[in-house]
């Protein structure tokens, strides 16, 4: 049986939790922010965790982290 590959794209945006939750960063940050007001920015700085729905996909293309 060959090694499982991660998936690098996915490694690069996700990072494990001591508990073992994902944590990913919220998208719609990198441009046309003029529009958006200061409360919503700051909200979309702090980290998200990734949906119980995802979990079963995410370990499959991370399954070393």
């Amino acid at each position: 049986m060959p090694k499982m590959k991660t998936s690098k794209a996915a490694a690069k945006r996700f990072k494990l939790t001591g508990t073992g939750k994902l944590k990913r960063s919220k998208a719609y940050k990198s441009h046309i922010l003029t529009k958006k007001s200061a409360k919503r920015k700051r909200n979309l700085r702090k980290p998200a965790m990734t949906d119980s729905t995802n979990i079963q996909t995410m370990k499959r293309i991370l399954p070393y982290l």
